[in-house]
């Protein structure tokens, strides 16, 4: 089902499990001259903290080579300072691209039900409130991304602030040599007061401190055409979430099982300016089968 969106601000306790990698995940390994395909961690949400470094070396086993990292159960990232959680990665051949966080202080809607065992911390960091802590953490695990996975849009006032955070944000991580990028939902394409939040961010932020990380399914769900946008801002788009959705748009899915047209998506990654490509499950059931299968079907588009 669709959780990002209610758990994204959110760095609950689920309940812990262990999932085994498929036996057929070996084989997916990336060969020579293809693009190496990244992983964004929220995919494995409710099994990683569980082992971090064994899960971490089932991501590799299958064959990604790049991670985008997320909130957790654990402290700081994944239990672990930025540069010890650096040298994990580097360990396990996995290069560390980017880091998730929020735009805003969360709050959770009225009448809104958290799952079963999910917990929130008293502060969850945001750029409105920790914007150069944020900015120095990553700079510290030498992160060349920072992205704002989520801030409020729904009013003309919300949009203004939103692009004023990542504005003063995207100057901050220029001073440290790191690329701010806006990560979307479906939410920022719904007309708000006139206005499409989306195209309000992408106007009002400067284009050479805040770039995109487009998520495709979600846009896809928004009734958006990807290539429509790398077209109107090219080289805006360094960053990809490789998402999948089911025809009726309720649930997500592995990539290559779903409706997003990504052979014609990637068909134009030059014009979006697109340098790393992360798959995401928002957590899947099974989230070794899902990534398996996602890494298989890329491989077999040619990505």
């Amino acid at each position: 089902m669709l959780n990002r969106r209610k758990f994204l601000m959110g760095t609950g306790a689920a309940a812990l499990g262990a999932l085994v990698l498929p036996k057929a995940a070996s084989a997916f390994l990336s060969s020579a001259g293809e693009h190496p395909l990244g992983l964004q961690l929220f995919t494995l949400f409710n099994v990683i903290d569980a082992d971090v470094k064994g899960n971490l070396k089932k991501v590799a086993d299958i064959g990604f080579k790049e991670i985008e990292s997320a909130f957790s159960k654990l402290p700081g990232y994944y239990g672990m300072k930025p540069k010890e959680f650096a040298a994990l990665c580097s360990d396990l051949g996995l290069s560390w691209k980017s880091h998730h966080v929020l735009g805003a202080p969360f709050k959770l809607p009225p009448g809104t039900k958290l799952p079963k065992g999910m917990t929130l911390p008293a502060h969850m960091l945001n750029l409105k409130e920790d914007m150069q802590a944020l900015v120095d953490q990553v700079a510290e695990g030498g992160i060349p991304y920072l992205v704002c996975a989520n801030i409020p849009t729904g009013t003309l006032d919300e949009i203004k602030e939103a692009g004023e955070i990542l504005n003063k944000t995207g100057e901050a991580c220029k001073k440290v040599n790191i690329q701010l990028c806006y990560h979307n939902h479906d939410m920022e394409f719904k007309t708000v007061e006139g206005k499409v939040p989306y195209h309000e961010l992408l106007s009002e932020c400067d284009a050479k401190l805040v770039k995109m990380e487009l998520d495709l399914a979600w846009a896809t769900k928004a009734g958006i055409d990807p290539v429509e946008l790398f077209k109107a801002h090219p080289g805006r788009f360094p960053l990809l979430h490789v998402k999948d959705i089911s025809k009726d748009f309720t649930t997500l899915e592995p990539v290559g099982e779903g409706v997003v047209k990504f052979k014609y998506i990637f068909e134009h990654v030059k014009e979006a300016g697109a340098k790393h490509y992360f798959v995401e499950h928002d957590m899947p059931k099974d989230p070794f089968a899902s990534i398996a299968t996602s890494y298989k079907n890329l491989r077999a588009m040619g990505v």
